[in-house]
């Protein structure tokens, strides 16, 4: 498929134009909105009102909440969502599902699989899951939305604009809102261990962080941070959280009786070529010019760079770096180093940064925009049909910004105000 043909399609250009012109105008007011935050009530306001019309519809921009949907069946049912996908094991609404995914397992956690098997025996009908794996979206956007204003005041961040930048971003409002995925649960975990480890719980904030790994394993990069947020012993606290976390994990994986199966089907995850992944579109752009088998080498090295940069940003934060910040950081390179990227990916780290960036904001504009724009309302990926540019433009973007991750790491998280796209403190609290 090519960008012609993607405009040659039943709707011909309305559909594409469309999508295009309201997410353009959706990323403007969230660009305008950052810079005068009257209070953190105006936000989450303002964020709902956005989010409201999505609600009463099908998902868009993904066909992942179906896939939830047969997962949670077949969980329900007394199968094993690890053993096959719907070709398989089975669905009543296999159609539904995304060609592509049909023969996979389920690459998520028990956690995520009992919450999906309780949507599917209360809903009964496919219309009636996807409205409860909805609600649960929904509730997880709502704890995010409760745990970053606990999360900017640590870090000295106006909380409003934090809100702000996180509930009234495109991303968010597409992916998780209206396209029901399950990151809302596990990125909402994650804050939440981070809040409560910031109030010196750490048995509770590793049950959290527990829960967050048994949603999407993901989450198991912040943790070592939440070390330096409870004041006691370093390795106290360690023990702690992993203590919280393995027991949490431990309890759920005994109690769906699914195991650490999950654990396998992860391999499955990776099955994705797209440039949206920087190592992936490095990989892509020198078989451009020649070099054979480059994806799977440059895969390779990413996750090679990535096991260092994390090491190298915790030792910073055991050395008194501020470990919120450099949670931030870790999520951020994560997503850029990892060999599949899907839009709602960048999520993860934008919630982190949200809640401690007190320089300049300026560069999230660009690759939120890009995410925001790649999936039409089928979930067409525009990656599919813009393979060579994509692949040469996402190498020279992910240069930039690793190299601005790297840059932010040396200087920290600056100081309020900082630069134009900095907002002041002064009125942005309540």
């Amino acid at each position: 498929m090519t960008p012609l043909t993607v405009f040659r399609g039943q709707n011909g250009v309305l559909l594409p134009l469309c999508w295009v012109f309201g997410v353009t105008l959706l990323i403007g007011a969230w660009v305008a909105g950052r810079r005068s935050v009257p209070s953190v009530r105006w936000a989450y306001v303002t964020a709902g009102l956005w989010a409201l019309p999505l609600l009463p519809f099908l998902p868009l921009g993904s066909y992942d909440a179906y896939s939830y949907a047969c997962q949670g069946w077949q969980q329900a049912a007394g199968l094993n969502p690890y053993a096959g996908g719907v070709d398989l094991l089975g669905c009543p609404w296999a159609d539904a599902v995304a060609p592509t995914w049909r023969s996979a397992p389920a690459p998520y956690g028990p956690v995520f699989l009992v919450l999906a098997a309780g949507a599917a025996k209360l809903g009964g009908s496919l219309t009636g899951t996807l409205a409860l794996l909805r609600l649960i979206a929904v509730l997880g956007v709502a704890a995010i939305g409760a745990c970053l204003p606990v999360l900017a005041r640590r870090a000295g961040v106006p909380a409003g604009r934090a809100v702000w930048l996180v509930l009234a971003c495109p991303l968010l409002l597409i992916h998780l809102v209206s396209g029901t995925h399950n990151d809302a649960v596990m990125v909402a975990l994650l804050t939440g261990g981070l809040a409560v480890a910031a109030s010196g719980r750490g048995w509770p904030a590793g049950v959290l962080f527990g829960l967050a790994v048994g949603v999407k394993a993901t989450a198991i990069v912040a943790l070592p941070f939440a070390i330096f947020l409870i004041p006691v012993s370093r390795w106290r606290a360690g023990l702690e959280l992993a203590g919280g976390a393995a027991g949490a994990l431990a309890a759920v994986s005994l109690a769906s009786g699914l195991g650490l199966g999950w654990v396998g089907a992860l391999a499955d995850s990776g099955v994705s070529v797209q440039w949206t992944s920087p190592p992936t579109a490095a990989g892509m752009t020198l078989e451009l010019i020649g070099v054979p088998h480059a994806v799977a080498v440059t895969r390779a090295l990413g996750i090679v760079v990535l096991a260092g940069v994390l090491l190298w940003l915790f030792r910073r934060a055991w050395r008194g770096g501020d470990a919120l910040w450099h949670a931030a950081l870790a999520m951020a390179a994560t997503v850029l180093l990892a060999p599949v990227f899907h839009p709602w990916y960048a999520i993860w780290p934008l919630v982190l940064l949200a809640a401690t960036m007190r320089r300049d904001t300026r560069w999230l504009i660009v690759p939120v925009a890009v995410a925001a724009a790649l999936c039409l309302p089928d979930g067409y990926n525009l990656a599919l049909a813009t393979k060579a540019p994509g692949a040469v433009g996402m190498t020279v973007l992910a240069g930039y910004l690793m190299w601005k991750v790297l840059h932010e790491a040396n200087f920290g998280p600056g100081r309020v105000g900082a630069g134009r796209g900095g907002a002041d403190v002064h009125g942005l609290e309540s």
